[in-house]
């Protein structure tokens, strides 16, 4: 499935519809360029989940953990470089769970990691305003 968005607007608008459709355990992985809007879908990804805490991305903390229900994990692997470095820092628990809906900026730097099923969305920046979303089920 593609999608375009005109606005980070229409992209929160789109990113919270497709949250309300989850159920745990789902995972969601999010790729794209600096700048492609991962951070932007992420806040309306939260916004379909009622959270109504401010929703950043968790670049430093690498992992940012909502007590919504369901729960979400909001990971950021930018600052990683392997799957090893993950390990090491417990997030495949993480993986493991059942209780909540689990989003990954950056799943490409942590390649491995993450077993199917999941789905991944590839964010394409196509101009100032506009994004064109990839969704593809991994299973």
């Amino acid at each position: 499935m593609e999608i375009i968005t005109s606005s980070a607007n229409q992209t929160i608008e789109f990113a919270s519809n497709f949250a309300k459709q989850l159920t745990p355990p789902s995972i969601v992985l999010l790729s794209g360029d600096l700048g492609a809007g991962k951070t932007t879908f992420a806040k309306g990804f939260a916004k379909g989940l009622n959270i109504s805490e401010i929703v950043t991305s968790p670049t430093f903390t690498i992992l940012n953990e909502y007590s919504s229900n369901p729960k979400l994990y909001h990971f950021d692997m930018y600052r990683l470089s392997s799957k090893e470095e993950a390990y090491e820092l417990g997030f495949e628990d993480y993986f493991a769970k059942n209780d909540g809906i689990i989003l990954v900026e950056w799943a490409e730097n942590v390649k491995g990691l993450i077993k199917p099923p999941y789905t991944k969305i590839i964010i394409e920046k196509i101009s100032n305003t506009e994004r064109k979303f990839v969704v593809e089920e991994v299973k």
